[in-house]
C-alpha cells in the first residue's frame, strides 16, 4: 500500500437497519485511512434505513438500492460494482450493526501490507466488551461429529477438535485463519479483483465462508488482527428459527460443493445428529434446522419468506 495513507472504500449492507446504521457510519471517522468512498447497499428496507444513512455528514457517502431483499452477497456485489478498484488499496465490508473502534481500518490495512494476504479480520466484541468468538477452523467431518456430540463451544476448547475457536487466548494473538465471521472484514483491492463476486446463491450465511475458502484455494491468506476491534451487536441468528435453519442448511450445502458425495453424506448425518439431539432437549432453533435438513425444499420456502418471493 506504499507510503501514503491506505485508500479504503467501505460497503455496508442494510435491511431494515435504521436503529443501527447511524452508529455504524459514525464510527467510520477517525480510522487513520484515506476514506475514499462509503457505499450503503440497501436491500429494499421498509424502515428509515436509507434516510438515516443519507443524513450522515462528513462522509463520502452514497446509497445503492438493490430494489429487493436480494441477500447479503448480492448487496455487497452491487455496492462493490460502483467502486473504481484501481484507485483503492482495500475494501471494507460490514454489517450495519458493527461499530469500529478508532484506528481499526488503519490496523487492518497495515496487516494487508504483507504479500499474499487477501483478507484481514478484526477482533469482534459484544456490546459489553467481551470477546465474540470469530475465528473458525476448516470445516471437516471429524469436527462435525465432535460438535454434534459435545456442542460447538466445548469441542472448540479441546485442541483443534471444533470448527469454532472458543479459546479466548487465541483471540489475543494475530495470525492466519481458515476463515472468520464475515460481519466485518477488509479485502485488499487486488484480491477483490482476483476473487470476483461474492456467491449470491446462499442469500444469507456461509457466503463469507465460501469467499474465504475460495481465497485460500487461489493461494491467498486470511489474517486475524486482534489490535483492530469492532463491536458487533448481532443476535438474530441465535433467536430466529428460520435464520438458524438457513445457516445450518447453507453450511451443509457448502460442504457438499467442496467434497465427494460419501464425505458429504457423513457430514450431513453428523450435522443432523447434532441438531436432533438439541431439538430433543427442547431447542427450537435446532428443531427448525432438523426440519430443513430432512426436507431441503424448506430452505427455498425460507428464502421465499425472507425475500418475498423476489429472487
Amino acid at each position: 500500500m506504499g507510503g501514503h495513507a491506505p485508500r479504503v472504500a467501505v460497503v455496508v449492507v442494510t435491511y431494515n437497519s435504521a436503529p443501527v446504521i447511524g452508529g455504524c457510519l459514525d464510527s467510520l471517522r477517525e480510522q487513520g485511512v484515506d476514506l475514499v468512498s462509503v457505499v450503503v447497499a440497501d436491500n429494499a428496507s421498509a424502515d428509515a434505513s436509507v434516510a438515516v444513512a443519507g443524513a450522515a455528514t462528513r462522509l463520502p457517502l452514497r446509497v445503492v438500492q438493490t430494489g429487493r431483499n436480494a441477500g447479503y452477497a448480492a448487496a455487497l456485489n452491487a455496492g462493490i460494482a460502483t467502486l473504481d478498484l484501481r484507485k483503492l488499496d482495500a475494501v471494507f465490508v460490514a454489517n450495519p450493526d458493527c461499530r469500529l473502534r478508532p484506528g481499526t481500518l488503519a490496523r487492518l490495512a497495515a496487516a494487508l501490507r504483507e504479500p499474499g494476504r487477501a483478507i484481514a479480520v478484526p477482533r469482534l466484541v459484544n456490546p459489553d466488551g467481551s470477546v465474540q468468538p470469530t475465528l473458525r477452523r476448516m470445516p471437516a467431518l471429524h469436527r462435525a461429529v465432535a460438535e454434534a456430540v459435545l456442542g460447538g463451544r466445548l469441542a472448540g476448547r479441546l485442541g483443534s477438535l471444533g470448527e469454532l475457536v472458543t479459546d479466548p487466548r487465541r483471540h489475543e494473538v494475530p495470525g492466519p485463519a481458515a476463515w472468520a465471521t464475515g460481519a466485518a472484514l477488509l479485502v485488499c483491492a487486488e484480491a477483490v479483483r482476483d476473487l470476483g463476486p461474492w456467491d449470491e446463491s446462499f442469500l444469507l450465511y456461509s457466503e463469507e465462508t465460501e469467499f474465504m475458502l475460495r481465497a485460500a484455494d487461489r493461494g491467498w491468506t486470511v489474517w486475524y488482527e486482534p489490535a483492530a476491534v469492532v463491536e458487533h451487536i448481532g443476535g438474530q441468528q441465535r433467536s430466529n428459527p428460520d435464520l438458524a435453519a438457513l445457516s445450518v442448511a447453507n453450511k451443509v450445502r457448502l460442504y457438499r460443493r467442496r467434497h465427494a458425495v460419501p464425505a458429504w453424506c457423513a457430514y450431513y448425518l453428523a450435522t443432523l445428529l447434532g441438531e436432533a439431539l438439541r431439538a430433543l432437549a427442547g431447542r427450537r432453533i435446532s428443531a427448525a434446522a432438523c426440519a430443513v435438513l430432512l426436507r431441503p425444499s424448506r430452505r427455498e420456502l425460507i428464502i421465499q419468506a425472507i425475500t418475498g418471493g423476489d429472487r
